[in-house]
């Protein structure tokens, strides 16, 4: 399994992430909000929390945020939406609290 994630926050130019699993990518995602988004809005606290809405209301901010997951079987990469990254970081995020 190999998941490219895609950052695009300006027409020029994006940034792409590599991971080799769907919850190494989920957590990446997570990862990004935390540093892009609460680290600045809240540079001198050492730890944040957050809900699930406030990580998707920045996912849906994003002005391109996508995910192409490699099929094996076709050897070709298919495309996922913010959507689809959503229902992943939504059951991610509930095994993680299964598991508390």
């Amino acid at each position: 399994l190999s998941l490219l994630i895609m950052l695009q926050p300006r027409p020029e130019g994006g940034t792409y992430t590599d991971y080799e699993s769907v919850n190494e990518c989920m957590e990446g995602v997570c990862k990004m909000y935390e540093e892009q988004h609460l680290k600045r809005m809240n540079p001198n606290s050492p730890s944040s929390t957050y809900g699930i809405s406030q990580l998707f209301d920045f996912i849906d901010d994003q002005a391109d945020l996508s995910s192409l997951v490699y099929q094996a079987a076709t050897q070709t990469y298919q495309p996922c939406n913010k959507d689809w990254i959503k229902e992943k970081i939504c059951m991610h995020l509930c095994r993680q609290q299964e598991g508390k």
